[in-house]
């Protein structure tokens, strides 16, 4: 490689290669050198776009907390029932479509001539040892089968300007699909789906929980296309326009949220339609967008990649259902604790994603240059992205550990007022603050994993660790109550953490080529 490359990644001439060597050179954990700066060009949006939604969520949580208490908890309960219905179709929607626009983009800038859809059909390329689609030479007449091979619909493309991504076109397809399969099953279930989460039929949180939640079902359709067309764009290593039509969305949902709240004095349902309106408007603004990049009108069915979606989104599925049932039965044993104890347990639990999603940034950023790195072989920088971006996890986690130890005291009035609800809070403090650092390693661990298309190994391990975290969560909940919620949480993200440091410290998997470095 180049001197530049040389600089740029650290140095691989150990034989052996311990776990530590992700924390090798720590001390330059923030240079700017060529990866610093590609990684940070890619977390920051993305970062910024990922904590753009929840931060909504808090200032929801914050208008409706002025309300009442009965009223915070009764959206507190349908937010995560929402957001947890919704990870179950977006999660693996969003990772395996980043994963695979990665690879045919790649696969596409060095040889064009392989974008033909048949080529990519077996799913993911970056672990395939059956055949080489990035070959060392393409000019030569051991290459693929030159322009006879391409289809006149990929010359066309090219022509255009337009790129050919056949997983792009999958994802919307998909994606609209799911989003109105989860509004008719929330809209027509959100009753039973709220006795389940512990809001009884004689519950003063019923009818405005059932409000919130029917209303904002509605938004379904644009959360899902717009989160498909987010993993399009991260794909490409453009999280600057998921960005700027997210913040859009959100400030839009902010200015409404009073309008219609208290002008029109609408309550809570009038958070849940300023929330729905502003999904529409991301949804247009990044379907605007996509279109003048991609072409999204393939010919046929045959061109669309939807063979790959559905195997790799499977394992992912598996994987997203054992976390949501984890962070759904925490919020539903704090529902069964009474109103107190779930209005607390939301707004912990909203900081708590917030601000552990910023590492998500860095998840995005590690997945989307580990997909291109792998698709090229280059192992090299696929070592080196995946050291840094963890070792850029653990400073966020320490960083936000320190933030919200000392601000989270002072913060909290801002989400009520209710003296018992704040002493809940306070007993919770700790927990969001102490498991940062945790929390930013296992999501930083999740993009490391998918940029290795590492899915298979996601899914099962996660079942395991959410087979351990139920059976902690429904022993401890009962025993010390709100305390023991959080205390389940925090080796739910132990377990994920430590499934992550497993894979790659035995060299299994996409990783063993480091057994021969």
């Amino acid at each position: 490689m180049a001197e530049e490359d040389d600089a740029s990644y650290p140095s691989m001439e150990k034989k052996r290669i311990p776990l530590c060597i992700f924390f090798k050179d720590f001390r330059h954990v923030l240079k700017m050198d060529e990866l610093g700066l590609e990684i940070a060009s890619i977390a920051l949006p993305a970062a910024l776009a990922l904590t753009a939604d929840p931060i909504a969520s808090l200032v929801d949580t914050a208008f409706i907390g002025q309300i009442g208490p009965v009223e915070l908890a009764a959206v507190g309960v349908s937010i995560a029932l929402f957001n947890q219905v919704s990870r179950i179709a977006i999660f693996p929607l969003v990772s395996v479509t980043t994963s695979f626009v990665a690879e045919e983009d790649t696969i596409g800038s060095v040889n064009p001539e392989v974008q033909d859809s048949e080529s990519l059909e077996t799913g993911s390329v970056v672990n395939s040892e059956s055949k080489e689609l990035i070959p060392q030479n393409v000019s030569g007449e051991g290459a693929y089968k030159s322009k006879s091979a391409m289809s006149s619909f990929d010359i066309a493309k090219m022509e255009s300007g337009r790129r050919h991504i056949p997983s792009a076109s999958s994802a919307l397809v998909i994606g609209a699909i799911l989003g109105f399969i989860q509004a008719i099953f929330l809209i027509s279930g959100a009753k039973p789906l709220l006795n389940f989460m512990g809001v009884g039929s004689d519950s003063p949180m019923l009818r405005p929980a059932q409000q919130y939640l029917t209303l904002r079902s509605l938004g379904a359709p644009a959360v899902l296309l717009s989160l498909a067309m987010q993993g399009v764009f991260r794909g490409f290593k453009d999280t600057k326009t998921p960005l700027y039509a997210t913040v859009t969305g959100d400030v839009t949902n902010i200015i409404l949220d009073p309008v219609f709240m208290f002008v029109f004095r609408l309550g809570v349902s009038g958070a849940a339609i300023a929330h729905v309106i502003s999904q529409y408007l991301i949804s247009v603004i990044l379907l605007w967008r996509l279109m003048e990049k991609v072409d999204l009108l393939p010919p046929s069915v045959k061109h669309l990649q939807f063979g790959k979606f559905l195997k790799n989104g499977f394992l992912l599925l598996m994987r997203v259902i054992a976390v949501t049932f984890c962070v759904t039965l925490s919020a539903s044993l704090a529902a069964r604790q009474g109103s107190t104890a779930m209005a607390a347990f939301q707004v912990c639990l909203q900081v708590w994603l917030a601000t552990s999603l910023l590492a998500d940034g860095l998840a995005v950023a590690g997945q989307a240059i580990l997909a291109t790195a792998f698709a090229k072989s280059d192992y090299e920088k696929a070592t080196a992205t995946a050291s840094r971006v963890l070792q850029l996890g653990l400073l966020l986690g320490l960083m936000l550990a320190i933030i919200l130890g000392v601000g989270l005291s002072f913060g909290s009035r801002l989400f009520t007022s209710d003296v018992n609800v704040l002493r809940m809070i306070s007993i919770g403090i700790p927990f969001v603050a102490g498991t940062q650092p945790i929390n930013a390693l296992a999501f930083v661990f999740d993009g490391v994993n998918f940029g290795a298309s590492d899915f298979a190994y996601s899914a099962y391990s996660m079942v395991l660790v959410a087979i351990i975290s139920i059976l902690s969560l429904l022993f401890l909940s009962s025993t010390y109550k709100f305390i023991g919620i959080w205390v389940a949480l925090t080796i739910y993200m132990s377990l994920r953490t430590s499934a992550g440091f497993w894979r790659i410290g035995t060299r299994t998997g996409p990783w063993n080529f480091l057994r021969s470095l």
